[in-house]
């Protein structure tokens, strides 16, 4: 799986929490002032993902504010371009940055640069519930790093365009660090440069100067996610893929070639991918196999049935089976786990360590 580091305030004392998330941040971002109407009953929660030289943190935690002032930057600078994802459950976020001043609320986006003072602060009575990006910014390529200046502080929606690509990527990938192994990082980190690179430009009106390779790859990207709000559909297929971006069928493999992969794969491949995640679902257990199919894409049975051992190695039914066994067993030394009084928590900074400790 991905690189990946936990970092919680529940396994600290009470009196230690408050500082030892100063400390994550400042390694996360970079050094700020940060404070609390709840720091001495202060709570966070950070996963942080390592990408190549890019990295994630999906974060929640206690209302606080954030400031980074001309002297913390003469003192440390990493020069990077900080993004924020707002997410379902928080409060709204007041920004201060570059002379723009904005209020984001859940699947808005705004960047910080860290060479530059900002302010930043969520709302008193609610939790922060969010997605941090952090990228060097001279690995954001720009025709001219200059303009970025207009976009800082600034709200932009997450729920359209690119800024539709990136949440749908950054999610996901949060979501499914284990489907991906150490190797896949500096694609990934590619993937995300793009995006970023991408919504930044459209803002920016300057998507024609950005180098032609990365407006293919975000054409790929903008296809690749046509294809994951689409593929239940059993009437999608690379025609009307290529239809719905004005391409030629022609065009559209060219696009693939360099992925190591066609449209038809990729649509086979994502119907395979849900259907073995809703076979797996306990709560899906009295769905017949061919409801199921039928759900994911798929018009025939016995075509489902062949793809689906082609692609794992057991039939439907028994990769069914097989997973409610293993979910059961797993329930089983769960329970074992409760009785005996023990728990695993793991609290660790962006270089942190694990730890497991007894429950109470």
């Amino acid at each position: 799986m991905l690189a990946e580091s936990v970092f919680h305030t529940d396994a600290l004392a009470r009196s230690d929490r408050f500082d030892f998330w100063r400390e994550c941040f400042a390694r996360t971002v970079a050094p700020s002032e940060i404070t609390s109407p709840r720091a001495d009953d202060f709570w966070a929660r950070q996963r942080l993902v390592h990408l190549e030289d890019a990295w994630l943190w999906p974060v929640s935690l206690c209302a606080s504010r954030y400031r980074r002032t001309p002297r913390l930057i003469r003192q440390s600078d990493p020069e990077l371009l900080h993004m924020s994802l707002i997410l379902p459950g928080s409060g709204a976020v007041h920004v201060d940055h570059n002379g723009h001043r904005s209020v984001n609320v859940p699947y808005d986006i705004y960047f910080l640069d860290t060479s530059r003072p900002y302010d930043v602060s969520s709302d008193g009575d609610s939790p922060l519930v969010g997605m941090g990006v952090e990228i060097p910014r001279s690995r954001l390529q720009l025709p001219d790093a200059g303009a970025l200046s207009g976009l800082l502080g600034r709200r932009l929606s997450g729920r359209r365009g690119f800024g539709a690509l990136l949440t749908q990527f950054l999610v996901q990938l949060s979501d499914e660090t284990g489907a991906y192994e150490l190797s896949d990082a500096p694609r990934l980190n590619g993937v995300l440069l793009d995006l970023v690179a991408g919504l930044v430009s459209r803002e920016l009106e300057a998507e024609a100067a950005l180098p032609p390779e990365t407006r293919t790859r975000n054409l790929v990207l903008t296809i690749r996610s046509f294809i994951l709000r689409n593929f239940r559909d059993p009437r999608l297929t690379p025609q009307t893929v290529a239809a719905a971006h004005h391409l030629s069928t022609r065009h559209l493999h060219r696009l693939f070639q360099p992925e190591g992969v066609t449209v038809a794969a990729l649509i086979r491949h994502r119907r395979l991918e849900q259907a073995r995640r809703e076979l797996a679902d306990p709560a899906l257990l009295d769905l017949p196999v061919q409801a199921i199919a039928a759900r994911c894409g798929f018009t025939a049975s016995a075509h489902f049935s062949r793809a689906f051992r082609g692609a794992y190695g057991v039939s439907p039914s028994e990769y069914r089976q097989a997973e409610y066994q293993q979910q059961a067993e797993y329930q089983q030394q769960a329970e074992y786990r409760q009785q005996a009084g023990l728990s695993t928590v793991r609290g660790t900074g962006r270089r942190g360590r694990t730890s497991a400790t007894p429950a109470g």
